[in-house]
């Protein structure tokens, strides 16, 4: 259930949250005020208007980064700011809340001990109380504190999905289950929480009608002094009404099973939205001894969010190959799926400008298509915004082919996408060994390489004799690409198709071209056609081909 504060500290550990910031006592004081205020006005929004205006998951890292901030700087409250409205109708019996396992090993340790378990999927909903007495529907009770919540009786008895008279074992019992918004087919891994907690929490504590009570439905969790086995607790709840319990309650025996279950409903249709799987042992205490927090026969073991929220703790500028400035963003280390998360490409100045990002933010960062981070969006933005200057966008596809103090970063970049695959194919020569060799032996252009002798590569400072020949061997190779790709390596400003075309060409044949011959080439208008005469006129371009030819690379 959305702000359930149980949990906050686990998140805090597992997400990595421990640093604290650097903050004066002042600046402290403001920060955690300005949260505190947001999530208070996101809380009244929520409870008494119920309306979301942030996104669940959002809110619940948020809840607990503010609560780190409050144990760093000893601002810790005497009562959870955080918490719900409490309600004023008691529960008959508590709900426990559920304790959260963060991985596989975890939940090996809480099963070590336990019998009689089964499974469910952790449906993502809003917690209720439901009370039948003599078969009638009485009372229906929102979450609250665990101890008391908001009388939900009339809203609850308009939903279809309720049974509003119940026989038998039920005519005079207290359930507990979560309402939720029904879906066709809910793929969780690629359709996520679409907020659909919120859309019920919404519904239920707004006072007006909607539609959206056609379309809740009610799963059935815990059945407290119900009967002791679960088979026949489960059949009883079909009976009465409440036919999703029991066929997705299963019976588990170990870990490896938990988790094959885990991973089929993350990636299977399902009726409802899941954030995780629940485990529970048929071993229940009496329901007058629950507790809020003492649910020690059940625990969950929820899904990583898609999405994390990561503290922005540098703005970086780097210039590539071609003379564009990127904004690189470091962020606290997150973990996305199986990937740690510490770097995060902002795109181009334009673009980090837009997104107003600045050391100290909150942002979420998710995970792009082929498993790339992104940023998302900012989530909140620090008092102390102190912005760094981007450099001058000095830098053009044509310059920095030498090196020199300013143009180090452009020509750097120029040697490691050179050396790769589908360019002169210099297998292991990635940016930290150009940085080694020109620091030991001087590059004065990105081919002069070629003149090193296998004795000087094998003597480099830094490298051992067996990597130095290695090298030696494979800039060999290098020497034997075809014109083309020597080339591409230069950064000519063609497309692939175009590059194919000009495998029989010379170095003075592409030289001598105008415009008008460029654009017989497939993919090359007017302007490309400028930018190619431009580039084999270019002295920095002619220079380069003239080492070239002095190596004998072949078309040069």
């Amino acid at each position: 259930m959305r702000r359930c504060f149980s949990v906050l500290m686990m998140l805090w550990s597992s997400w990595g949250l421990a640093v604290c910031p650097v903050w004066s006592p002042a600046q402290a004081e403001q920060e955690i005020a300005r949260l505190s205020a947001q999530m208070a006005r996101w809380d009244k929004a929520y409870w008494q208007q119920g309306v979301s205006d942030v996104n669940d998951d959002v809110y619940d890292q948020l809840a607990a980064r503010l609560k780190q901030w409050r144990h760093c700087f000893g601002d810790e409250p005497t009562t959870d700011a955080l918490a719900p409205v409490q309600g004023s109708v008691r529960h008959p019996v508590s709900h426990t809340g559920v304790t959260k396992v963060a991985d596989k090993t975890g939940l090996r340790q809480w099963m070590r001990s336990r019998r009689d378990l089964w499974i469910q999927p952790k449906v993502d909903g809003v917690a209720v109380t439901l009370v039948y007495r003599q078969g009638q529907l009485v009372q229906a009770t929102s979450r609250g504190d665990g101890l008391k919540g908001e009388d939900w009786t009339a809203k609850v008895k308009r939903i279809a999905s309720v049974p509003a008279r119940v026989t038998g074992p039920l005519a005079n019992s207290v359930l507990q289950g979560e309402l939720f918004l029904r879906r066709d087919n809910h793929i969780q891994h690629q359709m996520g929480g679409m907020n659909a907690r919120a859309k019920v929490a919404g519904t239920m504590m707004r006072q007006d009608a909607s539609t959206v009570l056609d379309h809740i439905g009610i799963f059935i969790w815990a059945w407290p002094d119900g009967p002791t086995a679960m088979d026949e607790r489960l059949q009883a709840l079909t009976r009465a009404g409440f036919t999703l319990t029991e066929p997705w309650t299963q019976r588990v025996s170990s870990v490896e099973e938990a988790e094959k279950m885990r991973d089929r409903w993350l990636t299977s249709p399902l009726p409802f939205v899941t954030d995780g799987i629940i485990i529970r042992s048929a071993q229940e205490p009496a329901g007058s001894r629950w507790m809020p927090g003492d649910g020690s026969w059940v625990v969950a073991w929820k899904y990583a969010p898609a999405a994390r929220v990561a503290e922005v703790r540098a703005i970086n500028f780097a210039v590539g190959r071609t003379g564009r400035i990127a904004v690189v963003a470091t962020l606290e280390p997150v973990q996305l799926d199986d990937k740690r998360v510490q770097r995060v490409s902002l795109g181009s100045v334009g673009r980090w400008q837009a997104l107003d990002i600045a050391p100290g933010d909150q942002v979420q960062v998710s995970l792009a298509g082929q498993g790339i981070p992104r940023v998302d969006k900012v989530v909140w933005r620090g008092i102390d915004r102190q912005k760094p200057v981007p450099p001058e966008p000095r830098f053009t596809p044509l310059t920095c082919f030498t090196a020199s103090p300013e143009c180090h970063e452009q020509f750097m970049a120029r040697l490691a996408w050179m050396s790769s695959k589908h360019v002169l194919d210099i297998e292991g020569a990635g940016e930290s060994s150009w940085r080694l060799l020109h620091q030991a032996l001087h590059l004065e252009n990105i081919f002069s390489w070629l003149g090193w002798t296998k004795e000087q590569l094998q003597n480099t400072p830094g490298m051992n004799a067996t990597r130095g020949l290695t090298l030696w061997h494979r800039f060999e190779f290098a020497r034997k690409q075809p014109f083309i790709r020597w080339i591409v390596a230069m950064g000519v400003p063609l497309p692939g198709a175009a590059v194919k075309a000009l495998t029989e060409h010379s170095w003075q044949q592409l030289r001598d071209k105008n415009v008008g011959s460029w654009q017989q080439l497939p993919g090359v208008g007017t302007e490309k056609a400028q930018k190619l005469v431009a580039f084999f006129h270019d002295p920095a371009i002619a220079a380069l081909a003239a080492w070239l030819g002095e190596q004998g690379i072949q078309g040069f």
